[in-house]
Formats: C-alpha cells, structure tokens, sequence
C-alpha cells in the first residue's frame, strides 16, 4: 500500500505569548518570557508563585457565545479558540467538503482540573449537610475528551473523533495518530493539537509537591533556563496550539496554502520510573531514531531540533545525551533550542505548541532560542559544544525539524516536519 503525503495547511495558537500564531511566533524569535506572577489563584501558601499564563483571552473573540463558553473548563475553551483560528487560516471549510473525511484528534494530559477542583471545594462546603449537589455541566466540562467533541460538534466533522493522554507528550501523540489516520487513507483532513489549563492551587501545589517546578520567585522571567547549571525546575504553562493536517493531493486541488510536509512520527517507553527520563537517555534516543526511520531520513537531513527541554537537572542532561548518541558528529551542526524557556511547560499541550514552532523555523528559517543562560552557569554534564540557540534567535536553512515531547510514566512521542516540494 502507498501511503499518502500529508502537509500542513493551517495553524492556530492561544499561548501565554499571544493569543495568535503571529504574536506568539515573533515573541518567540525575540526571546520574550511569558512567565509573571500567577493572577488566576492566591499564592500566598504556595512554594511557587508565578507561571506562564494566557494573557487576555475571551472565548467570544474567537467564535464562542458566552453562555456556551460558561459551559466548559478554560483548557477547552483554548482547544477551540485555537481549532477555530486553524480552520480559519487553512481555508479548509469550503463549499463541497467531505466532513465525513475530516476529524478531530487532540491531545489533552489533564482536562478540566480547574472544573474538578471547584465542584468537589463546592461539595465540601455544604455535602455533609445537604447532601450530593453537583452541577449539571461538572462531568463534561471536566472529562478529557470533550475538546474534541466540541470542536467536531461545531464544525460538523463526522470524521474519527478522539483524544489522546501521554501526560506531556499528550499532543504529539495526536499529531502522530492524525498523521497516520490520512496516509492511511482514512481521512482527508485532521483537527490536531492539544489544550491544557492547569495554573490551579490543585496542578501547582501538587507539582510542587513532586519538587519538579521552579521556586525562583523574585526573577520569573529568567526561571526557566534549560541546559543552565542553576536551572531548579520548570514552569507551569497554559494554553492550546492546533495545525491542521491533509492529504497533499486533498489541499492541492482546494489550492491550499502549505506550511511543510509532515513525514514521520516516532514513539517509544523509557520503561524506567514514572516520572524521571531515563538517565542516559535511551527512550529519547529510541523515539527520535523511530522517527527518522518512519521517515525514511538519515539523522544528517535534521537542521533543527525542538528540545522537550523542561529546565530539571535530569531530563535535560539525559536529552543532551540522547542527541549526541543518535546524531554523531552532525549533532555539532544541528541547532538545538527550547522553546519552554518561553512559553513554559505546557503539559498535554506542549507537544502542539512546539509542532507549531518546529513548522513555523522550516517555514521561515529561522531557529527560535534558548532564553536565559549565561556564559558563566555551565553544567559539566552537558556539552556545550552542541549548539543550543542561547538567547538569540538564528537565521539559517531548516530543510526539516524534529519536534520531542517526553511524558511521566516514560512515554515518549516525536515528529519531524520538512520543507514542502511539489
């Protein structure tokens, strides 16, 4: 059987560097931090007191009625700002559309945790006394899968409809099924990304309680710093990114715009803890190695590489690794960055997040940096020698991009996208 080409042909993002593909892409060629104090909660008791929030946002200005919007959890109010924002900009819904070829697939670690924390604090005040009292929306505000549903409930997508939960690997994970869905032949156009919107006192206290977020309070915007010595954990993100994936053939007969050609996706299992990498980084290696056979690419034809890159003291070293195992002696000609430095880490949308950016350096040339290192806060487990993108964006070819994302419990997912030839 021969599979078929997929691209990608539209784009949409609500990130905590803008609530667009545009502002957010050239806040991350700037090298702008989205980290500030947190708004959404009081911290006052909390050992981390600022995140990477979304800024601004309005579920109405990207389509939704606000008696609706009332209806869901905030992480599925960002999946459909973003799913809308990519149908839009991809042209995809035009007179004629087969929706019974195009689906929705997204990737989602948590859900609806805001959603839950509210409903069972509510319960806890007055349950005792009076009884189970819940509202009506609490179970589909909260379940995971609802983004989907809502987006293809929206739209009208009658095509293959399901989440996907690999902690933060969550959304790459989507991107790889939707992927597979359409060279497969079984659909002709794919909704895919992922959403998270975990900034509560439930999703900051409870990573604070595993000691895996940044305490940096008096300087949030320098917290993240991946491959710097003094790096102490990451940073809590929100928001959604979305491409839409389709069939060549399908979006060169609509006269599409293309963004790149997606060609591979990889997966693999640490099989090592439930929440640290692999210290010599053999999952990694494995998963991107995967990626580059399903690909049929030597790891030479790499220009780009989007780090998982959280800021922790192992995952970092044991990623380093990885590359340097895996890519040789073309590892020092590879540009490596992450792009959490900026954005945070967006859990189940993360992976979607830094598809988008991975995408975005192919098309462009342009490799976003590494914000927040400083010459002298050098680690000796890393070598510097490899070419992580410190602080300022680089103009160079980017004939094709691999994107990681690394979950708890050892799950591993990657993709690579290159530039698109008829």
């Amino acid at each position: 059987m021969e599979l078929k080409r997929v691209v990608v042909t539209g784009l949409g993002a609500i990130t905590p560097l803008g609530n667009s593909v545009d502002e957010t892409w050239q806040n991350l060629v700037n090298g702008v931090s989205g980290a500030a104090p947190i708004t959404h909660f009081n911290t006052e008791k909390f050992k981390t007191k600022f995140a990477c929030e979304v800024k601004g946002f309005n579920a109405e200005d990207f389509g939704l009625d606000r008696k609706e919007a009332r209806k869901m959890d905030p992480y599925c109010q960002y999946a459909i700002a973003a799913a809308n924002q990519a149908l839009a900009d991809s042209g995809l819904e035009y007179e004629g559309l087969d929706k019974n070829r195009v689906g929705v697939v997204f990737g989602v670690g948590i859900g609806g945790i805001k959603t839950f924390q509210e409903e069972i604090e509510a319960y806890g005040r007055t349950g005792a006394e009076l009884g189970p009292k819940f509202g009506p929306f609490f179970i589909p505000k909260m379940i995971a899968d609802i983004a989907a549903g809502h987006i293809s409930i929206l739209h009208g997508f009658h095509g293959p409809n399901y989440v996907t939960t690999s902690a933060c690997a969550s959304s790459t994970s989507a991107l790889a099924d939707a992927f597979n869905l359409i060279r497969l032949g079984k659909a002709d156009a794919i909704v895919s990304g992922g959403a998270e919107a975990a900034i509560t006192e439930g999703g900051v206290g409870g990573f604070n309680a595993m000691k895996a977020l940044s305490t940096r309070n008096d300087d949030p915007a320098t917290a993240s710093r991946p491959f710097s010595a003094s790096r102490d954990g990451f940073i809590m993100g929100e928001g959604a990114g979305c491409l839409i994936l389709e069939e060549l053939e399908h979006a060169k007969a609509r006269g599409a715009k293309i963004y790149a050609e997606m060609v591979g996706e990889g997966m693999s299992a640490d099989a090592y803890h439930i929440t640290a990498s692999h210290p010599e980084g053999l999952g990694a290696k494995l998963v991107m190695q995967n990626a580059l056979e399903d690909a049929g690419m030597q790891p030479e034809d790499i220009d780009y590489i989007n780090v998982h890159g959280t800021s922790t003291h192992v995952g970092d070293i044991s990623e380093a690794k990885a590359i340097k195992e895996l890519f040789g002696e073309h590892a020092y000609k590879l540009n490596i960055s992450s792009t959490k430095s900026m954005t945070g880490h967006l859990l189940g949308a993360a992976g979607a997040v830094e598809a988008l950016a991975s995408v975005l350096a192919v098309k462009n040339d342009i490799v976003p940096p590494t914000i927040n290192h400083a010459d002298d806060d050098l680690d000796e487990e890393i070598d510097y020698n490899l070419n992580f993108t410190f602080n300022v964006a680089q103009k160079r070819t980017v004939r094709a991009a691999l994107s990681n994302t690394f979950g708890f419990g050892g799950h591993n997912a990657c993709v690579i996208f290159k530039k698109y030839e008829d």
